[in-house]
């Protein structure tokens, strides 16, 4: 079984992606989204969020504050990297045992948009990289979340440039509304299980 991440910058389209490989079987990781759970519910990592930030990390009720994180970690690069230092451990971990219970599938996807930042490439069979132009993915995530063009660009400056996650791709999926998503998807989809032995 091969183990397969796929990334794309903020708002590119990955989890569109990733519903498209679903509904051919393949099980999906979703690192960002088990993230924001461990950070809620792994007490040794909520204990080194809270010796980071402090207890305003999390409200009264035991929810991360996630506005309050955002504004520090997104501005200040040396608290993104230690936070990263934290929680990428901790999601490895997590994917790990999730993909050891996998069986009688070609292959399994991981999807997180921090894959090489975090170094996780390093621990997967072939990459997948979305792509989408600047201006798109910020019309996405400014009408997904809700949030001013200025934050979303933020968080675009806070990522590895989407050229260089290309020239680092195995596979290239463009996600600009061009070009159709479900045959970009079933070529790779083919090419992975080509590669089984």
């Amino acid at each position: 079984m091969l183990k397969v991440g796929i990334t794309g910058g903020i708002g590119s389209g990955k989890t569109t992606v990733c519903q498209i490989f679903a509904s051919l079987g393949i099980p999906i990781y979703y690192a960002d989204e088990r993230a924001k759970w461990l950070m809620s519910h792994d007490p040794d990592l909520v204990r080194a969020i809270k010796d980071l930030f402090g207890n305003q990390a999390y409200s009264e009720n035991g929810q991360l504050n996630r506005s309050h994180l955002s504004k520090i970690i997104f501005t200040e690069p040396e608290k993104r990297e230690q936070m990263n230092a934290l929680v990428h451990p901790a999601v490895w971990k997590d994917g790990e045992q999730w993909n050891a219970v996998q069986k009688e599938v070609p292959y399994t996807l991981k999807e997180a948009a921090l894959i090489f930042e975090s170094g996780g490439h390093r621990q997967l069979d072939k990459i997948i990289v979305v792509t989408a132009p600047e201006d798109l993915r910020i019309a996405r995530v400014v009408e997904r979340d809700q949030v001013d063009a200025e934050a979303v660009r933020a968080r675009i400056a806070a990522q590895l440039p989407e050229s260089e996650k290309v020239a680092l791709a195995d596979f290239v999926i463009i996600n600009d509304g061009q070009h159709l998503l479900i045959p970009q998807v079933l070529t790779i989809h083919r090419e992975l299980i080509a590669e089984l032995p």
